[in-house]
């Protein structure tokens, strides 16, 4: 999974789209190659902003990118823009956007936008390193791995207390806190299920 470019652009209804602060992370390809790729997200950045009505989410596949777009409109008439490739969750693309555009608008006087190489947002470039995890940009995703991930700690935790049978066999024989009717349950239950175990 990868983020190759983030974009917050002004998007004006039936106008062009000025591109306010971005960032792009083009590691992956070659030094030759990067001029012409980032010519290329930015052509395709204000394509779909501009494409893109206001207060519509859309998400366009181009080859192996994917380009998500939300234009808030709005006064401010601004819309962000996520390159990513297609692995990228759209879910968590989403939700930096969101983030993105809301942290831009708080920080960023609209009435810097008629001169976007004065604009100041750092944090469009901590967003492109912080989010290429996508657990990161969506709370509701890592919660379910780190549940995903207690459910399997606790599989192995069962398997492992299971493989130890005879062991497990002498504690229930010692026991004083089961009765003799549990004891003579389980023995019962372990001779019935070790007859029907599948070769």
């Amino acid at each position: 999974m990868k983020i190759f470019s983030i974009a917050i652009l002004q998007a004006p209804p039936g106008g062009a789209a000025t591109v306010l602060s971005s960032a792009s992370d083009l590691s992956s390809f070659s030094f030759f190659q990067r001029g012409a790729i980032q010519e290329f997200m930015t052509f395709f950045t204000k394509t779909v902003a501009e494409r893109t009505s206001s207060g519509q989410r859309q998400s366009v596949q181009e080859k192996e990118y994917t380009f998500h777009t939300y234009n808030r409109g709005g006064p401010e008439q601004i819309a962000a823009v996520l390159i990513c490739d297609q692995e990228y969750p759209v879910r968590p693309a989403y939700s930096l956007l969101t983030k993105a555009l809301d942290d831009f608008t708080s920080k960023v006087p609209q009435s810097s936008y008629s001169n976007p190489s004065s604009i100041s947002f750092p944090e469009i470039d901590v967003y492109i390193q912080k989010y290429q995890d996508p657990r990161q940009a969506d709370t509701i995703m890592r919660v379910q791995q780190e549940l995903d991930e207690t459910k399997i700690v606790l599989h192995k935790t069962i398997e492992s207390v299971l493989q130890r049978g005879e062991k497990l066999d002498n504690l229930v024989d010692r026991s004083n806190a089961l009765s003799a009717q549990s004891k003579m349950f389980y023995k019962t239950a372990k001779k019935q299920n070790s007859c029907c175990t599948i070769m």
